[in-house]
């Protein structure tokens, strides 16, 4: 079993800042990649963020430039600074890892449960 927690959502102004947070613990034998998604209401769930096991960074086009994933002390971690927040970021923001697990499945990713982040004045 793999799991994985989402925290640091919540509720800012435009132009404010929050910060995610993301661990993944259970029956992992090594990352592939982990990162953040997220889903606005009525849209489909879109990339944010992904840090690869080699620290090979990508980002979606809306967040480019205010946004930062980073790594870490310890490989189950990561963390999403979001910067410069606009109305339209707001989303429940999922956080997933690709991992093979300890029965040496490969390539599955496990997703938390969400964490919303509202950006309104």
């Amino acid at each position: 079993q793999v799991q994985v927690a989402e925290s640091g959502g919540g509720s800012v102004q435009p132009g404010e800042s929050l910060r995610l947070s993301c661990t993944a613990s259970g029956s992992i034998y090594s990352f592939t990649s982990m990162g953040w998604h997220r889903q606005a209401p009525g849209q489909e769930r879109e990339l944010v963020a992904r840090i690869s096991s080699g620290d090979k960074i990508t980002y979606g086009d809306s967040v480019k430039g205010r946004f930062t994933i980073s790594r870490g002390n310890a490989k189950n971690t990561v963390y999403l600074q979001m910067n410069s927040l606009k109305r339209k970021d707001t989303a429940v923001y999922y956080c997933s890892a690709k991992v093979t697990d300890a029965c040496g499945a490969a390539g599955r990713e496990h997703w938390g449960q969400g964490t919303q982040g509202t950006v309104s004045s």
